[in-house]
C-alpha cells in the first residue's frame, strides 16, 4: 500500500522538489487519460483501468503508483487503486473539478516557459515574445486553439467555484445596483443577482468575452431582465454607475493597467459608492504555495504579478479609494472593502 511518507530530510526534500515536473506531468497525464473518470467506488486493478482508458497496464500502474505517493489515488495492500479526495477532483463530473485547471497549468507552452524563469527574473519581463514571437493571448488565439479552449474552460471552472463563495460572503443589503467590472462571463454577478432578487446588475468586459455570458444572463435567461451587458475595456473607460462595483482578479497585469482601472472606477462612481476588490495574495494567505506559483507564471506569460496585501492597499489608496475591512473569501481569495470618498 502506497502512503504519503513523513517529511523527509532537507536533501531528500530538495531532490523531490527538483523532480516536481514529474509530479505535474503525472497529474496532467491522468487528467488527459481521464483515469479519475474511469475509476469508480470499488478497488480496481491497473489492468481494469488500462482497459477502460485504453493504455498499457504496466505504464499505467507506474503512473498510479507515482500519483499515490502524493495522495492522488490510493494503492491498497493487494495492489488495487481507490479514489482519494484529491483524485476525485480530477473527475470532470465533480462539482469542484480541477481537471481543466490541472490541464491549463501544464499546457505545452508552460514546459517551454518555465526554464526561462531566470531570464524573466533578470529582465522583469515576460519571456513569451522571445519564445513565440508574439504576446501570450495573441499566441493562444492564433496558434494554440486547443490551449485557448483549455484556458477558457479552466477560467470558467474557477469563476463558477469562487462565485458562490463571494455571494455567500458579500452583504449587498440596501444596494439597488451592482457592476461586475472585467467580470468575464458574469458568474459572480449571476450569483449576487440570485441572492438579491431586487438587485440590478451590469457586466463589463471585452467584447469577445461578454459575447458569451453565463446562460442565466443571456436573452431568455432567468436574470436577463435585470442585467445590462456592456462591451468595453476597463483600462480605457468604465461607463457604468452603480451602488457597488466588483473587481475580481484583473489587477494582476502591469502597474499601469492597475492604476488606470482603479482611476476609471473612481472617476465613474458616485461619491459613497462601494468598491469590492477581490484578489489572490502572495502573503498572509494559507495558499501561498499556490498563489506564489501563479505569480511566477504571470511573470513568465504576461509580465504580470500577484499582489501583497500592502501593495494592493497602496494602489487603492493612490487611486483615491478609502480602504476598509479586508475579508477572507476562501483559502486563496481576499476581498478588500473600499468606498469612493464623499
Amino acid at each position: 500500500m502506497t502512503t504519503v511518507s513523513p517529511t523527509p530530510q532537507p536533501a531528500m526534500r530538495l531532490r523531490e522538489l527538483v523532480f516536481g515536473a514529474a509530479c505535474a506531468a503525472a497529474v496532467r497525464a491522468a487528467a488527459q487519460l481521464r483515469v479519475a473518470d474511469a475509476l469508480g467506488d470499488r478497488p480496481t486493478t491497473a489492468e481494469e483501468l488500462a482497459a477502460a482508458v485504453k493504455t498499457e497496464p504496466r505504464p499505467l500502474e507506474r503512473l498510479l503508483r507515482t500519483l499515490s505517493c502524493y495522495g492522488i489515488f490510493e494503492e491498497t495492500d493487494d495492489g488495487k487503486y481507490l479514489h482519494t479526495d484529491m483524485s476525485r477532483l480530477l473527475r470532470e463530473d465533480s462539482p469542484d473539478s480541477l481537471r481543466y485547471i490541472s490541464l491549463w497549468c501544464t499546457e505545452p507552452w508552460t514546459w517551454a516557459a518555465w526554464p526561462k524563469l531566470d531570464d524573466a527574473v533578470r529582465s522583469g519581463r515576460s519571456v513569451f515574445d522571445d519564445l513565440y514571437g508574439k504576446g501570450f493571448f495573441q499566441y493562444l488565439h492564433e496558434d494554440a486553439g486547443d490551449s485557448a479552449e483549455v484556458f477558457n474552460r479552466a477560467m470558467t471552472t474557477s469563476s463558477k467555484q469562487s462565485a458562490q463563495d463571494i455571494a455567500d460572503l458579500l452583504d449587498l443589503t440596501g444596494a439597488s445596483s451592482v457592476a461586475d467590472i472585467g467580470g468575464g462571463q458574469g458568474h459572480v454577478l449571476a450569483g449576487l443577482l440570485e441572492k438579491y432578487p431586487a438587485l440590478e446588475g451590469t457586466l463589463l468586459d471585452l467584447p469577445s468575452v461578454v459575447a458569451h455570458p453565463d446562460p442565466r444572463l443571456r436573452d431568455g435567461g432567468p436574470l436577463a431582465s435585470r442585467v445590462r451587458v456592456v462591451p468595453g475595456d476597463c483600462r480605457e473607460d468604465i461607463p457604468v454607475q452603480a451602488d457597488v462595483y466588483i473587481i475580481k482578479n484583473i489587477l494582476e497585469w502591469d502597474d499601469e493597467s492597475t492604476r488606470r482601472t482603479l482611476h476609471n472606477v473612481v472617476k465613474a462612481a458616485r461619491p459613497g459608492a462601494r468598491v469590492v476588490i477581490i484578489e489572490n495574495l502572495v502573503d498572509d494567505s494559507p495558499s501561498m504555495k499556490f498563489t506564489t506559483a501563479m505569480d511566477l507564471l504571470l511573470l513568465l506569460n504576461v509580465g504580470g504579478a500577484k499582489h501583497t496585501k500592502a501593495s494592493l492597499v497602496s494602489r487603492m489608496a493612490e487611486a483615491g479609494l478609502k480602504v476598509g475591512e479586508i475579508l477572507v473569501v476562501n483559502p486563496y481569495l481576499h476581498a478588500f472593502e473600499c468606498t469612493v470618498p464623499e
